[in-house]
């Protein structure tokens, strides 16, 4: 059912190219969402109050902050469909991301108060009141949270959207922890050891560990997350496959929602070859990206002389040697300018993260391999800072 109300909603198309699409898939998730937890805050809030248990109201409490999050969610979705204005001209997509911001938040919270009410529950325990009607709900609200989990998941990964991940990991979360409040009652009527408050602290544990991984999840975009490996390596696969492309360097992509990513790139080619074809083959680069991939690219050219068989040398043996200083530091715009006195070498630096020398260090070391090897030549470096590091660059 769930992989037939997804192909349905999405009517085989891909909705993270398509915002009103995305947007109606959202919008029908978080009615869904609403709907399935009203009902569920009714049913548990009703066998929690005529059997006194602190944790099954509790869990009932959960549902009805569910239904919040996924009002919080609907909202998300409306404002980041909404299009570009002149103050905000690449959309409003991050809307989405603080609307499960919010959602983490507010799994957080139902975390807290259950521990709290836990907590007091397992310092001063009394009798639950058992009856197979409270197995009953609580057994449908596992079947119906176990589905929403299920739906949401894939949701989410169809349209690629945090919101929707955040709200299928609550699902999977509610899934345990009314396991878990089922098997106090059962343990408590059958053994006649009162297990109520104990569970409730270990399920609000566990909700306060998960909370704090969505968070994370959630963040990650707004404060600019590193790119994907595999999308930096297809960006600079596709970029080589042109002719006439030598290589490719610092490559910047920003998130500014799903399917809202804007991204620029140095591209290196022969200075020998005529401007214009240049030029021409990097419109076809950049309206293709546009086009295939939804990506707004941009594309700076860097001319490279490969007809001085000099610098084609130092660079090819210069790209390798700064290697053994670090497996990931690369040069690029090398070019010599010869001089009475001595030859200057200048060239840009792309200074990995983690990189374990510092700024005069780092240009102090490739400056001595180079002088080593070429005692005239005098180092002009220009160090940069990896944002979207291009795997062997040049």
């Amino acid at each position: 059912m769930t992989k037939w109300l997804v192909r349905k909603l999405l009517y085989g198309q891909s909705a993270t190219s398509d915002p009103q699409l995305r947007t109606a898939c959202g919008k029908a998730s978080s009615f869904i969402g609403m709907a399935c937890n009203v009902l569920l805050f009714f049913g548990k809030l009703t066998v929690g109050l005529l059997s006194g248990s602190v944790s099954i109201t509790a869990d009932a409490v959960n549902n009805l902050s569910d239904a919040s999050s996924s009002v919080i969610s609907l909202l998300g979705f409306k404002l980041a469909s909404r299009p570009a204005d002149a103050e905000h001209p690449y959309g409003h997509g991050r809307y989405e991301y603080l609307s499960g911001l919010s959602v983490s938040l507010l799994i957080l919270i139902i975390g807290l108060e259950l521990l709290r009410s836990s907590i007091q529950r397992a310092m001063h325990p009394s009798a639950v009141e058992f009856s197979w009607l409270t197995v009953a709900v609580l057994l449908c609200s596992v079947a119906v949270k176990l589905w929403m989990m299920l739906f949401n998941r894939a949701m989410g990964k169809a349209i690629s959207s945090k919101t929707l991940i955040a709200t299928a990991a609550d699902s999977r979360n509610d899934v345990i922890s009314t396991l878990a409040v089922l098997a106090a009652a059962l343990i408590s009527h059958f053994a006649a050891v009162e297990l109520d408050g104990w569970i409730g602290i270990a399920v609000a544990l566990f909700i306060l560990y998960s909370g704090f991984g969505l968070i994370k999840d959630t963040l990650d975009p707004l404060l600019g997350k590193a790119p994907d490996p595999a999308l930096v390596q297809d960006i600079q696969r596709k970029i080589l496959s042109y002719p006439g492309v030598l290589g490719t360097h610092d490559l910047m992509i920003h998130d500014y929602g799903p399917g809202r990513q804007f991204a620029s790139v140095h591209v290196e080619m022969a200075a020998e070859e005529n401007v214009l074809e240049s030029h021409d083959v990097i419109d076809n680069i950049e309206r293709a990206f546009l086009t295939e991939s939804g990506l707004h690219l941009i594309i700076h050219f860097d001319p490279i002389v490969t007809a001085d068989g000099a610098t084609s040398d130092l660079r090819a043996w210069l790209a390798e040697a700064v290697r053994t200083l670090h497996p990931d530091l690369t040069i690029h715009d090398l070019r010599i300018v010869p001089g009475p006195t001595h030859t200057n070498v200048i060239f840009d630096c792309v200074v990995p993260s983690g990189c374990p020398l510092q700024d005069g260090a780092l240009k102090a070391a490739v400056s001595k391999l180079v002088t080593e090897r070429y005692p005239d030549y005098f180092c002009v470096i220009t160090l940069d800072e990896s944002f979207a590091p291009l795997p062997h660059d040049r």
